[in-house]
């Protein structure tokens, strides 16, 4: 998708912030495909917003490193520690004023790409004051698009609380089918156990 065809006004955050700590290495870092998980979160995003921003928290150096040459802005998020609500919180406060709505999406996802994200723009095209949510495992949750009447509610997150919380108490979510966003990495395990079925090139 080019520029021209992007929807104005989205902006997508991408959460990067977590120290991984289950992992035991920075999962952000992990390659699939080709690529680390955070660029290639960060670049599904590019196909369909006017901006990105990325969380970082634990880490930033490697990933700024690791997103070299795309267009993205990185945002060091120092409340880190509280958990995934601070690192929304840090994307919301450093998008612009005239923001329609916010993509939010996590870079352990990674069967999630912009054919995926794709399918979640399209339908909140159609109804633009509400959620976009992701349908998967038999919940909502992220990747999800809020549009800006949901800002405030979004920096209002505390602690480990993450958007699936916001999306649950809504009224007005598009559920979008997004079965791949059900393939998440937290463990060493999840990495060998996609990687046994996956057909990752070389593995993560």
């Amino acid at each position: 998708m080019n520029q021209a065809q992007k929807k104005p006004g989205i902006t997508g955050v991408v959460l990067a912030g977590g120290a991984s700590a289950r992992m035991g290495e920075p999962k952000q870092l992990l390659r699939f495909r080709g690529d680390t998980l955070v660029r290639r979160a960060a670049a599904a995003a590019l196909e369909h917003c006017s901006r990105v921003i990325v969380v970082t928290g634990a880490i930033r150096r490697p990933i700024v490193d690791a997103l070299a040459g795309l267009p993205v802005e990185v945002v060091a998020n120092d409340d880190w520690r509280e958990g995934m609500a601070s690192s929304i919180r840090a994307g919301i406060r450093a998008m612009p004023p005239d923001v329609a709505a916010c993509l939010v999406c996590l870079t352990d996802q990674p069967r999630v790409g912009a054919a995926e994200l794709g399918k979640l723009v399209d339908a909140w095209r159609l109804a633009p004051q509400s959620i976009a949510a992701s349908r998967y495992a038999g919940a909502l949750g992220v990747p999800a698009i809020f549009p800006a009447g949901y800002f405030d509610r979004l920096a209002d997150l505390r602690g480990d609380r993450g958007a699936r919380s916001l999306i649950g108490a809504a009224t007005d979510v598009i559920c979008v089918d997004l079965p791949e966003a059900a393939v998440d990495l937290d463990t060493p395990e999840d990495v060998r156990r996609m990687d046994g079925g996956a057909g990752t090139d070389g593995g993560c």
